[in-house]
């Protein structure tokens, strides 16, 4: 499901219980968000997935929101680049803190 910030805005009380903001190839960041027991996306009002430069610009975008915890996600594409098997292999996580640095 995706979501976006206007939508966002429009919750009351709303709390962000996580959020993952996931590298993709191209330095690009996407941000998944967990809210209640819903995994959405955070998109644009047109329904695309919002991409941004940075771990931080993400962070920025959401950063007038209460979020319980935030993690950088970062795919490991190692096994792939020396030749084994493209499993999937468990991504590097690194929680963030909230103060948009």
């Amino acid at each position: 499901m995706k979501i976006s910030l206007a939508e966002l805005r429009a919750t009351d009380r709303l709390v962000i219980d996580f959020v993952e903001i996931l590298s993709l190839e191209g330095q690009r960041y996407m941000a998944r968000l967990r809210i209640n027991d819903d995994l959405l996306t955070l998109s644009s009002e047109t329904g695309e997935t919002l991409l941004f430069r940075g771990s931080s610009e993400a962070k920025n975008a959401l950063s007038e929101f209460e979020i319980t915890a935030i993690e950088l996600v970062h795919p490991s594409a190692y096994d792939e680049m020396i030749g084994l098997p493209a499993e999937k292999p468990d991504a590097m996580r690194i929680p963030l803190t909230g103060d948009n640095t």
